[in-house]
């Protein structure tokens, strides 16, 4: 790894946030280009600021460094700013759903990015077995102290899905895993890859007004927003047939909803 040079790093975020704080976008976006040099496996997230700016490509998905180090400096706090503050309550209306539509008990569930463990807590009756995967360590062992998994893995979801030779499982859930991806192939066709056939996948994702016409976009709060025919036609290619497809509030932004999807969904 090359040694990066911290306060040169942190003299050119910072003045990248003013300046994108201030609106001189083009002033910031090169600010960001030098974030970028100085450090690039981009453990700010430099890249994903400069596509919600409109001054970039969108990625395929968000670095996993900056990933890894967001939940990292968050963990602690995680579930008060999301539960409490930002009012998230997806994983209940997972079960929720399960439920209403008679899905389950399960034999072996796979949670997607499970960070503290509120989807395994929430779920944790419905399945004898789950296993819990997060890119961030720190997330990883807080779920693990609420002993609510046989097994935790710390990793990317991605590289996850593609090399993981455990047991074929029954139910997978990704709940707030898909703001972080742009494109939706390697996490569908993934789950696919690891599941029984007839098995339910179950995720949540925040929505890209059709009228845009894109199918995926970082959205003005840095999280990946996609289109609703993105994903259908996404699950459709990867081997799933739809069972429900709900608009939801994912969370509060700003003291906005965020509008989402909670999608349900059976491998054929």
């Amino acid at each position: 790894m090359t040694k990066i040079d911290e306060e040169a790093l942190a003299e050119a975020y910072n003045r990248a946030l003013e300046l994108e704080k201030s609106g001189d976008l083009d002033a910031a976006a090169k600010a960001y280009a030098e974030v970028l040099e100085l450090d690039p496996e981009d453990h700010g997230g430099a890249a994903v600021r400069l596509a919600s700016m409109g001054r970039g490509e969108t990625p395929p998905r968000a670095p996993d460094a900056y990933v890894e180090t967001l939940f990292d400096q968050h963990a602690e706090s995680f579930e008060d700013i999301l539960v409490e503050q930002l009012g998230y309550t997806v994983p209940m209306m997972v079960r929720q759903h399960l439920q209403s539509l008679d899905l389950g008990p399960f034999k072996r569930m796979l949670d997607l990015g499970c960070g503290t463990g509120l989807t395994g807590g929430a779920l944790r009756d419905m399945a004898e077995d789950i296993t819990g995967l997060d890119i961030s360590e720190n997330m990883v062992q807080i779920a693990h102290e609420k002993d609510l998994y046989e097994t935790l893995y710390v990793g990317e979801v991605e590289d996850f899905l593609e090399d993981n030779d455990d047991e074929p499982f029954d139910l997978i859930t990704a709940t707030d895993v898909l703001p972080y991806l742009g494109a939706l192939e390697p996490i569908f066709f993934g789950a696919a890859e690891n599941m029984v056939k007839g098995g339910i996948f179950v995720f949540s994702s925040e929505t890209l007004p059709a009228e845009d016409g894109r199918p995926y976009i970082v959205g003005p709060h840095q999280r990946f927003v996609h289109a609703e025919s993105y994903i259908l036609d996404r699950l459709k290619e990867t081997g799933f047939d739809l069972i429900e497809m709900s608009e939801i509030n994912v969370r509060m932004q700003d003291g906005e909803p965020s509008p989402g999807h909670l999608v349900v969904a059976r491998l054929k």
